[in-house]
């Protein structure tokens, strides 16, 4: 009961608000057909639309997290092939990475892991 009262006492307060309304020029701006039907429009872009500013702001924070990871990526990437060029071009330094990476040894040698905890 007591929520039914209060409905109507909010219905009745808009209505007043609305008549005295008239007498003011944002009050005749809003009556006006086309300025209300714009401002219906562009609250329901901002808010329902499929791209409203929410979806928006995580698209760009998607975008620039992206950005981020791609110039990390270019640079593993630049690394790389620098690395790559260097093991190309130099036979020892093939040799180390063999070691280092794959252990892999000569016959005649013994290899002992040695891993800190």
């Amino acid at each position: 009961m007591k929520v039914v009262t209060h409905i109507k006492l909010l219905i009745e307060k808009g209505r007043l608000i609305w008549e005295n309304s008239r007498n003011t020029r944002i009050g005749r701006a809003l009556r006006n057909k086309y300025v209300l039907t714009a401002l219906v429009f562009l609250f329901w872009l901002l808010l329902f639309d499929q791209n409203n500013l929410a979806e928006r702001r995580k698209s760009n924070r998607k975008y620039n997290q992206l950005l981020e990871e791609k110039g990390y990526y270019l640079q593993k990437i630049d690394e790389d092939r620098k690395r790559i060029n260097e093991l190309k071009t130099n036979t020892e330094n093939l040799e180390k990475f063999a070691r280092e990476q794959y252990l892999m040894k000569k016959d005649n040698e013994d290899i002992f892991v040695i891993v800190d905890d």
